[in-house]
């Protein structure tokens, strides 16, 4: 894991890459949305369309040690959970919630991690996300929290402490692991944060029954660069950062998205993946 945020990266001249086609956010009508359950009657559960757009996807082992979460918004870890069985939900929050958050504050500095939840995705090829299969890969550029709800979570989830901790820095980091490996079937996709600008995050609603949450969808532009890990495993870790109340020049948010390897093989077994969401913070 790299967690030297001082010294550039020295990138080489021809990284690996693939040709692979990225859903980027389409002409909306209105303020783009998504209800997390059944929408009300006469209500469809989106209005957001996506446009494919071919993209070059750099094989990012390469750099894997020097890229960062305050540099390009994304960072390698490696080390292998000692949970063996991720159906044990009991497991995951008593072994691998405190595993996580040692490599979220070893990463970032952070004197606390909250992890606030967790996703297994097990592709059910055909299936739609939120439907009555397991959790799927979202095969659409995002990013998980926004300038307004990367503060909204700590005062939803830690009320009585809000006010004093977004007194100090706020991180919101994603910890990405494969369950079995290596990962051909749906990788994931990161973005260099450095090569977006803020016109290309457009602000979404999240609808669920009891809150409206906020993400943001990702307008193309050419300039995005985009890397992948191949072939991972579970030893291996992506952390995503999806928020920083830092303004000082380092990466906020970085957005990623599942995407369809167009070197996989036709047998590769459907991906299986955990990704957790935490809250790291550091005094004022």
């Amino acid at each position: 894991m790299s967690l030297d945020l001082a010294t550039p990266p020295v990138l080489r001249a021809k990284l690996r890459s693939v040709q692979a086609e990225l859903n980027y956010l389409g002409q909306v009508v209105g303020r783009p949305y998504s209800y997390v359950d059944a929408p009300p009657p006469g209500r469809p559960r989106t209005n957001i369309v996506s446009t494919p757009c071919r993209t070059a996807v750099r094989d990012l082992r390469p750099i894997a040690e020097e890229v960062s979460l305050d540099r390009e918004g994304f960072a390698v870890a490696r080390g292998r959970s000692a949970i063996r069985d991720f159906r044990d939900e009991e497991a995951i929050r008593r072994i691998y919630y405190p595993e996580s958050a040692a490599i979220l504050q070893a990463a970032t500095g952070a004197t606390r991690a909250h992890i606030f939840d967790h996703t297994i995705r097990r592709r059910v090829p055909g299936a739609a996300d939120r439907s009555d299969a397991p959790r799927q890969p979202v095969s659409r550029v995002h990013v998980d929290h926004t300038e307004r709800s990367g503060p909204q979570r700590v005062r939803d989830l830690l009320p009585d402490e809000a006010e004093a901790l977004l007194r100090g820095r706020v991180q919101v980091v994603n910890l990405w692991r494969p369950i079995i490996g290596p990962v051909w079937d749906m990788p994931l996709a990161v973005c260099d944060a450095r090569t977006v600008a803020p016109e290309d995050l457009v602000p979404s609603d999240l609808i669920y029954p009891h809150r409206t949450g906020e993400t943001y969808q990702v307008r193309h532009d050419p300039a995005h660069r985009w890397y992948w890990l191949p072939e991972m495993q579970p030893e291996e870790a992506l952390l995503l950062k999806c928020y920083d109340s830092a303004t000082d020049g380092r990466a906020r948010f970085s957005p990623h998205t599942a995407f369809a390897d167009p070197g996989a093989p036709p047998d590769a077994p459907p991906r299986q993946s955990i990704e957790l969401r935490a809250l790291l913070f550091h005094p004022a």
